[in-house]
């Protein structure tokens, strides 16, 4: 007799599609990032809080649909890597939506607007903090065809190059952040100094996500090794 539990039918069909789901809803929050960046900086407080409920609703789904994972992932698959490890990677993955929710958390506690002589450079670090996570998923929605092919061959080759440009955009970030956190550094005495503890931590936030999905692209080069 068929189940009647979807997700069990899904994870009939594929144990990985469920994380790739969840990986592509956890890159849906990031992807509102920079419009949300863009409506603070312009004040536009209206629309920055729409974006921050898209956020929030993006963040909700990812952690429904890890405790999913979590609840009907079955404890025997024959695959070849542990289950352990996929779980790992989802728990992984739902740091990008948290941080997401976290940075407009920041911002809306304060009206926080970045000065005009940062903002540029801010809303480009965004932006290549959003690319980062971007790669991660591409890089994850090859999982299925890893599983195929049983973390062997050509799509192996494939999903490592993926990888390398994953890492050259975190490190790309990084030279952005420290970069950033200069220039702040040089207008500090122009900004009030409870509002510069804030401008830090925010950036910080944004790096974070860069820093996750690197964390998403290293724990699958641990399963390319297993």
């Amino acid at each position: 007799m068929p189940s009647s539990n979807p997700l069990s039918n899904l994870f009939g069909r594929s144990p990985i599609g469920p994380i790739q789901e969840h990986m592509q809803v956890a890159c849906e929050a990031v992807r509102h990032l920079p419009a949300f960046m863009q409506a603070a900086a312009d004040a536009d407080w209206k629309l920055a809080n729409e974006l921050n409920r898209a956020v929030n609703k993006a963040e909700k789904e990812a952690d429904k649909l890890k405790r999913s994972v979590r609840r009907h992932l079955p404890k025997s698959l024959f695959l070849p890597v542990p289950r352990s490890d996929l779980l790992a990677l989802i728990g992984i993955q739902d740091q990008v939506a948290n941080t997401a929710k976290d940075i407009c958390g920041i911002v809306l506690s304060r009206d926080l607007r970045f000065p005009d002589a940062i903002f540029p450079a801010t809303l480009e670090f965004t932006q290549t903090c959003v690319a980062t996570v971007e790669q991660a998923l591409n890089a994850i929605q090859e999982l299925d065809e890893l599983l195929e092919v049983g973390f062997s061959g050509r799509e192996v080759k494939l999903v490592e190059s993926m990888l390398k440009e994953l890492h050259r955009l975190e490190r790309q970030t990084d030279k952005q952040q420290f970069n950033l956190r200069r220039a702040l550094y040089r207008i500090e005495d122009e900004c009030k100094p409870v509002d510069v503890m804030f401008y830090y931590r925010t950036i910080a936030a944004i790096g974070k996500v860069a820093d996750t999905a690197e964390n998403v692209g290293n724990h699958l080069q641990i399963l390319l090794a297993k």
